[in-house]
């Protein structure tokens, strides 16, 4: 559907399908996507192919429809709904006579406006440049001087018109810098280590309601929208829980949980951003509980779990256990519930993290989980073949 001539902060969406079971989950992703980078779309154009095409992506007859949209609505952006190469970039700027961007380029525009924290801004920056270093030639005067429109927010200064050294030097220093935050994280950890605090994280697809579920059990008031990406940087807060009655450690008492809300992840996330936030996603890896979020109204939620979880096992992350939270159930009228598996273990937990019913459920579950990993630590400890209790 084709709307007025275009703005400034619009833009031309094209999504190609190549006959995936998730085409049409995708291209909602895609508006939702220009949607949160703060671009409306004024046409989307769509087409089905075999294969993507060498020098183009989409064949040359799309293209010419792509072109004449563009001059007819003079929209001054095109968003492709796949990775390009530089080359496939190069050209389609040539012949669509406006600026093009893939999708990794709109979501790390979507992380460079969302960054707030030191760390975020040098994890956003690297991903950038390591991503921007094979895009430099013949794009770096056009994109350095639209620094402030969507895809071409980069880090700051020229950086996008440095030569491949200097990229490089800067590369260097920004993960150098990671590395130095992330020792800082290692320190925090031994030391919540050290006084016994159990450690949750907060995963799950982008917008399936981790803030709110993390400000409803720490009473934070963590950024929530209903957009993807919300959330980007960590954000890590103290609660206090009832010990479980079996708790030889604390029975009757409270016990410390240490709860982390981590950004989102989302389909075909790129890799350049899982590497620059590996360091961030590390608060995930150690762990010690994962509370997956799902969003219990989206008809593709188990896709999005199967996600989810392919990025848990990238970061190392999939040996840590887990509880399934099956999110938005008042959108639904369903009633909160905990499920458990064969073994008698808490599998699911169906709650509303926005009016909070299973909240109270999801409070006893994490005493339990606690009390069950304490007394499974202290077993360990005083194995016999530990060399203890003989």
């Amino acid at each position: 559907m084709h709307e007025r001539t275009a703005g400034a902060d619009t833009a031309v969406l094209v999504s190609l399908d190549f006959g995936v079971s998730d085409y049409a989950e995708s291209l909602e992703e895609l508006r939702l996507l220009a949607q949160s980078a703060g671009v409306r779309s004024v046409a989307i154009v769509e087409g089905k192919r075999q294969r993507p095409d060498p020098a183009l992506y989409a064949g040359s007859g799309k293209v010419q429809e792509i072109a004449e949209i563009v001059e007819r609505l003079e929209a001054p952006l095109v968003i492709f709904n796949h990775d390009l190469s530089p080359a496939q970039m190069r050209n389609l700027t040539t012949k669509l006579g406006t600026r093009v961007i893939d999708r990794t380029m709109l979501i790390l525009d979507i992380f460079a406006q969302r960054a707030q924290s030191h760390e975020g801004k040098v994890q956003v920056e690297l991903a950038q440049l390591r991503y921007l270093a094979t895009r430099l030639v013949g794009q770096g005067v056009d994109m350095g001087q639209q620094k402030y429109a969507v895809g071409a927010r980069g880090p700051g200064e020229t950086k996008l018109e440095l030569d491949r050294r200097k990229l490089d030097k800067r590369v260097h220093f920004l993960k150098d810098r990671l590395d130095k935050l992330r020792r800082h994280r290692v320190v925090q950890r031994r030391a919540r280590s050290r006084a016994d605090v159990f450690s949750v994280s907060i995963v799950g697809y982008t917008n399936a309601g981790k803030s709110t579920l993390f400000n409803r059990l720490t009473s934070a008031s963590a950024y929530v929208a209903n957009q993807l990406f919300a959330t980007l940087d960590t954000t890590s807060r103290r609660m206090f829980i009832e010990a479980a009655p079996d708790d030889d450690m604390k029975p009757g008492g409270l016990g410390q949980v240490v709860v982390s809300d981590t950004v989102g992840f989302i389909r075909h996330l790129p890799h350049s951003l899982v590497a620059a936030f590996r360091s961030t996603l590390e608060e995930t890896t150690q762990a010690d509980l994962l509370l997956h979020v799902v969003d219990a109204n989206s008809p593709n939620r188990d896709d999005q779990i199967t996600e989810v979880n392919k990025v848990l096992h990238e970061i190392g992350a999939q040996h840590i256990p887990q509880i399934l939270l099956l999110n938005k159930i008042d959108l639904q009228e369903l009633p909160a519930a905990v499920e458990r598996d064969e073994y008698g273990r808490i599998a699911r937990i169906r709650l509303s993290a926005r009016t909070g019913a299973g909240i109270d459920e999801l409070r006893a579950a994490l005493a339990e989980v606690r009390g069950a990993q304490a007394q499974d630590a202290q077993e360990q400890e005083w194995h016999p073949l530990n060399g203890h209790g003989l």
